[in-house]
């Protein structure tokens, strides 16, 4: 229980950008800043390649559509790395304990994940690329701030993980919605234009 809050909010950070989760938390171990940190996190082959596969996403991750089809392929990474990420936090004996925590840190990571793929591929109706950058950003800054935020603050940390995670589903939904209707709006100009258009312009006219 006393590593719950830990658990619950490194699985919220591992499902918007897992590589920079293990980054951080290895650096965080390895540097003596925090003892929560298992040694598996702290290797160094683990940290070079949770830095390359960080620096791939940065880049990845502010360029429309890239964003999204990179999303698609982290659908199962990210919830993944969430629950090995929150076991290892446990304690990684193979006890129900680390079993319950690695089901937690999964679904709040899928969750996460879904939040972020879905905005951002509302996000990607937009002309300019700008909203993207802003996007990732807002995201790389909000992991990194928070997970740092929970190595000594993790009950506050967790309820601020929870209360994001909220906010993007109530967001998630009000952007579906908006999705849709512009959709339908848009198919009904379509049929409208199509009616509307001279009989030699019709398919087969």
């Amino acid at each position: 229980m006393s590593v719950l809050p830990l658990v619950f909010t490194s699985g919220w950070a591992s499902g918007i950008n897992a590589y920079a989760v293990v980054l951080l938390l290895g650096v965080f171990g390895a540097t003596g800043v925090s003892d929560e940190v298992p040694a598996s996190l702290q290797r160094t082959d683990v940290l070079v390649v949770a830095g390359v596969l960080f620096l791939c996403e940065m880049v990845a991750d502010k360029i429309p559509y890239v964003d999204s089809a990179w999303d698609t392929a982290h659908t199962f990474i990210r919830p993944l790395a969430g629950a090995v990420v929150a076991a290892l936090l446990a304690g990684g004996d193979g006890s129900l304990s680390e079993l319950a925590a690695g089901a937690v840190g999964g679904s709040t990571a899928l969750m996460s994940h879904l939040v972020k793929a879905g905005t951002r591929m509302a996000v990607n109706t937009s002309p300019e690329p700008f909203s993207n950058i802003a996007m990732s950003t807002v995201e790389d800054l909000g992991v990194a701030g928070v997970v740092t935020f929970a190595l000594f603050h993790p009950v506050i940390a967790a309820g601020i993980a929870g209360t994001l995670l909220l906010l993007g589903l109530l967001i998630l939904a009000f952007l579906a919605s908006r999705v849709r209707r512009f959709l339908r709006r848009r198919a009904q100009r379509r049929e409208e234009k199509r009616l509307t258009a001279p009989a030699s312009q019709w398919p087969g006219g």
